[in-house]
């Protein structure tokens, strides 16, 4: 009868893997996402761009009410005169001294009325584009923070997995040297191992240059973001009813906001295109004064003379003819009415799609995380049974390493489910227009503390 020898124990794979990950648990000096959010907030370029870009804007906007305030201006005036006459005989000089306060004030245009409504929309336009930025940089930091969470993980199960089969690699050379397996068991260990070492070298490098992305977005040197809780109750989605969150976006979606911005601007461009055929009438006032100190060519002497004039009035203007401009830049803005409208009819369908896929997307991922958490059991099962059966002679070596693989794969796979399960849900919320700031609240309750 053949007798099985029992083969040493091998290293508990919790064990293994718990020491590593200690060695990549969050620092004191950590900071969460909505820490790393202000800061980002604080330092990047793209955003502080679209923040100035958003206040030259609003200063723009202003400059169209000055079509329909009234305008005032002040000269003043010197000059010095040489009168000379034959008959009788005078030759002098004398000063001459002006100023005039003149104002406007616009009645009737129709055009300057037109540009003001302009104005008003132009700032509704600029509040969207700064809106938009602003959930771009919320979905940009929260990406590079759960890139480097993603980065930490998977070095940290390649090195649990590397000291796993470093402890198979020993037990084979083991049982090798006092006859119970073959040089195939050790061969196939090494390769493996061999294997999992250039897989740590990638590892590395790759959270090596995800913070270097976080560090850069955030204005810090050295950003350590916390880790997840795990395990972790995902939050759900509400409202589970994507033509809810559909019919939020083609109210409050930037860019559907922005295209019906436009869409009023090109209906106002209509009215100021139509005003060329209509009259203006505007209030006008003034008043002036020229003095004389040593008098004038007519009073001789040193005779202070001075004159004041007041003078209010309508001016009316009415256009008559301008070659056909007119009529023309009508038809022009009527064609760029309707591409505006076309526009906004294509943002909302872009929105639309864009919502209906994220929000698809988001429940696949939640569908993923479920079933992974499944596989990670069965996983660590298969690797149990099979190290056992390893112990006693039924299972080969590759058999123990190959399951030791498929559970630090299905781990990682787990860790990227959730965070993008997490970040999916902002994309969402960015899809349909709706993320805020306040959003990330409930993604820092599920991180370490």
């Amino acid at each position: 009868m053949k007798t099985l020898f029992k083969k040493p124990a091998l290293l508990p794979l919790s064990l293994a893997l718990g020491t590593v990950l200690a060695a990549f648990a969050p620092a004191a000096q950590a900071q969460n996402l909505v820490e790393l959010y202000r800061s980002a907030r604080e330092y990047d370029a793209a955003y502080q761009s679209a923040r100035s870009l958003y206040e030259a804007n609003l200063a723009k906007a202003e400059q169209a009410k000055a079509g329909i305030l009234p305008t005032a201006g002040l000269s003043l005036g010197a000059s010095r005169t040489n009168f000379e006459n034959n008959n009788p005989v005078a030759d002098r000089s004398f000063p001459t001294q002006t100023g005039s306060l003149n104002a406007s004030q616009p009645l009737y245009r129709p055009g300057n009325w037109a540009t003001y409504e302009q104005g008003k929309q132009q700032v509704v336009l600029s509040r969207a584009q700064l809106e938009v930025a602003e959930q771009d940089l919320i979905v940009r930091t929260s990406q590079a923070y759960f890139d480097v969470l993603a980065a930490q993980d998977t070095l940290a199960f390649v090195r649990a997995q590397k000291a796993a089969v470093g402890e198979q690699l020993a037990s084979a050379k083991r049982n090798f040297e006092v006859g119970t397996s073959t040089i195939t068991d050790s061969r196939e260990a090494q390769a493996r191992f061999d294997l999992v070492t250039a897989q740590e070298i990638a590892a590395e490098n790759d959270l090596r240059v995800k913070k270097i992305a976080l560090d850069q977005l955030v204005g810090r040197t050295d950003a350590q973001p916390k880790g997840l809780l795990v395990p972790v109750e995902l939050p759900p989605l509400v409202p589970a009813d994507v033509n809810t969150w559909v019919r939020q976006s083609e109210d409050m979606h930037p860019t559907v906001r922005q295209a019906q911005a436009n869409l009023e601007v090109a209906k106002l461009e209509i009215d100021k295109a139509e005003a060329g055929h209509k009259p203006t009438l505007d209030l006008t006032a003034s008043y002036g004064v020229q003095r004389n100190p040593q008098g004038s060519a007519i009073t001789a002497g040193p005779l202070d003379y001075r004159t004041n004039s007041t003078t209010v009035g309508l001016a009316l203007n009415l256009p008559l003819f301008a070659g056909f401009a007119t009529q023309n830049r009508i038809r022009e803005t009527l064609s760029l009415e309707e591409k505006a409208r076309t526009d906004l009819e294509g943002a909302k369908r872009g929105v639309a799609l864009s919502t209906r896929t994220a929000y698809f997307g988001v429940l696949s991922g939640q569908g993923q995380v479920k079933a992974l958490e499944a596989a990670e059991a069965s996983s660590q099962s298969a690797l149990d049974a099979n190290k056992l059966g390893y112990q006693v002679g039924v299972r080969i070596n590759i058999d123990v390493l190959n399951a030791q693989s498929q559970l630090f794969q299905t781990k990682r796979d787990l860790a990227q489910a959730r965070y993008n399960v997490l970040i999916g849900g902002l994309k969402l919320r960015q899809a349909n227009g709706t993320l805020t700031p306040e959003d990330l609240l409930l993604i820092n309750s599920l991180l370490t503390q």
